[in-house]
Formats: C-alpha cells, sequence, structure tokens
C-alpha cells in the first residue's frame, strides 16, 4: 500500500508533464510553424494515451497480482479527460474562434469530428461521475455507465484514424493496443461464463 502512496504523485507528476511542456513551449515561442496544429496533435495524443493506459491497470493488475495498482486508474482516466478538452479548447477556441456555425457544420459534415465529439461527450459523462457521490448515487447504474470507455477507446482510435486518412501507421499502433487490452477482457469474461457453467 505504501508503494502505491508513492507511486500515485509520480504518475501525477508524469501525466502533467505534457501540458508543462506545452505551457513552456507557449510562452518561449517554441510551437513549430504551426502552433495550432501542434497543440491539437499533442492534447489529442496524450488523450488517447492515458486513456489506453488507464484500460491497461486492470490487466496489469490481474496479471501481477498487484491489487493497489487500481488506485491509479481513476486518475489516469481524469488526466485523459483533462487532455481531450484541451483539444476540444483548442478547436473551439483557435482553430475555429467561437464560431458555432462552422463548428455545427463540421460536427455534421466530417465524420472524424462527429465520433471525435461523441467520445468528448463519452470522457465528460465518465469525468463528471467519477465521484464517490456518484458511485453511491447512481448504483449499478454507474458500472453500466462506466463500461462506455470501451466505447471511448474505440471511437478515439477510429476519430485518429479518420483524421490522418493517408498514414495510418499511428493509429493502426493505437488500434493493435486497444484491441489487446478489450481481448484480454473478452477472453476473461467468456472465462468466467464458463466456470458457472462447470
Amino acid at each position: 500500500m505504501k508503494t502505491i502512496t508513492y507511486l500515485k504523485p509520480l504518475v501525477f507528476a508524469a501525466a502533467a508533464l505534457p501540458a508543462a511542456a506545452l505551457t513552456w513551449h507557449f510562452y518561449t515561442g517554441n510551437l513549430t510553424a504551426n502552433p495550432v496544429d501542434y497543440i491539437t496533435d499533442q492534447t489529442g495524443t496524450w488523450a488517447l494515451a492515458l486513456l489506453v493506459i488507464s484500460l491497461g491497470v486492470t490487466p496489469l493488475r490481474r496479471v501481477t497480482g498487484w491489487n493497489p495498482v487500481i488506485r491509479l486508474r481513476r486518475m489516469l482516466g481524469l488526466f485523459s479527460f483533462f487532455y481531450a478538452l484541451l483539444h476540444v479548447l483548442t478547436w473551439v477556441v483557435l482553430l475555429n474562434v467561437f464560431d458555432l456555425t462552422e463548428m455545427v457544420k463540421d460536427v455534421v459534415k466530417r465524420p472524424f469530428i462527429t465520433v471525435g465529439m461523441a467520445v468528448f461527450l463519452i470522457l465528460l459523462a465518465l469525468a463528471v461521475t467519477s465521484n464517490q457521490f456518484s458511485v453511491r448515487r447512481l448504483g449499478r447504474r454507474w458500472q453500466s455507465l462506466h463500461r462506455l470507455v470501451y466505447v471511448a477507446v474505440v471511437g478515439a482510435v477510429i476519430h485518429f484514424w479518420w483524421l490522418v486518412k493517408a498514414d495510418i501507421t499511428e493509429p493502426r499502433r493505437w488500434a493493435l493496443a486497444v484491441a489487446v487490452l478489450l481481448g484480454l477482457r473478452a477472453w476473461w469474461a467468456w472465462r468466467r461464463m464458463e466456470l458457472r457453467k462447470s
């Protein structure tokens, strides 16, 4: 238990580091030749990365038997939402300059933005209900709601895949990671069902 107490601040610092780096680059004027694209890419990548890492916590616990690691999952999920929020705000503020008409057109006409917005709304719902009050208030519905994280991570990969169009090397790697994590969960669920039958 002490190990996880010491580990949590380190994980927090590591997850906050990309945001700190972006802030530093912004104030020093080192955001590349196209700063808006750079911020969009960085925030989107880290939102997806932390979402995938958060999904890896449960398999890590099951494989290693180290149960306290589960205490990192909520923090990682909230950091994923934090970067997703920065990603959306970059689109709203820097790309569209609060032009609601253009944003609605984008959501309706561009499938990768449609999927991305759906993913963001799911992450928003999960972040808002990630506290103990919501767990008590929603009861069994809380677990059903938070299973939408699987929909969110698949949607995030699709959003990335449709965005890049030509070179799909990176989204394909994320897709493989997600497939492995979801495959492990499907396997364990199937094993539980088999054990109940026997």
